[in-house]
């Protein structure tokens, strides 16, 4: 093995600079530094695999204490369409952080309760599960909002799906506009 001690590496005119084969492993040492003052590709990059959607109106199709799948149908953003039916699908193996609100029209604050949980490929995750039990008594129709939070260890293409589940002391749910759905890969 020889070093190559230079200042500066041009290809031909109008080629690009290829730096080792197929197989090979690039080893920059500890202690260098990457300075780019150009365009940087295939370098993961901010806020790449992330999601964030709501609902536009209200979901009232949901079945009293029994945990149910929280529609979204307006995007905000989706960096690489990953988000779709209701669902995300991890584009890459890793480490993803998912956060969610949900929001409950209750006709009495007395006696319900909201929760909330992600499932993973079809199936809920119980460290992620999180519930708010409501026992105010004003009988006076009320909104409240609860938030689930959490990190998943996913496989290419495992998906997300945000669950809800309302149980109500009379009437039915329902799902106002206010509900959110958001996530990003951290690793």
């Amino acid at each position: 093995m020889g070093t190559l001690f230079v200042d500066k590496l041009d290809p031909q005119s109008g080629t690009a600079l290829e730096i080792g084969s197929s197989g090979d492993t690039i080893t920059i040492p500890s202690g260098a530094t990457i300075a780019n003052s150009g365009t940087a590709t295939g370098f993961g990059t901010a806020g790449t695999n992330s999601f964030s959607v709501a609902g536009s109106g209200n979901q009232t199709s949901i079945a009293d204490n029994t945990w149910t799948l929280i529609t979204f149908d307006s995007e905000n953003w989706d960096t690489d369409s990953c988000f779709a039916s209701n669902k995300f699908t991890a584009p890459a193996a890793g480490k993803y952080f998912f956060t969610a609100n949900l929001s409950i029209y209750a006709a009495t604050d007395n006696g319900n309760s909201i929760a909330g949980r992600f499932y993973k490929n079809g199936s809920g995750d119980s460290q992620t599960a999180s519930q708010l039990d409501l026992a105010g008594g004003s009988n006076i129709m009320s909104l409240f909002n609860w938030r689930v939070t959490g990190v998943l260890n996913l496989a290419q293409n495992d998906y997300v799906e945000l669950y809800g589940k309302f149980n109500m002391n009379s009437g039915t749910a329902t799902a106002p506009a206010a509900r959110s759905f958001m996530g990003y890969r951290v690793a």
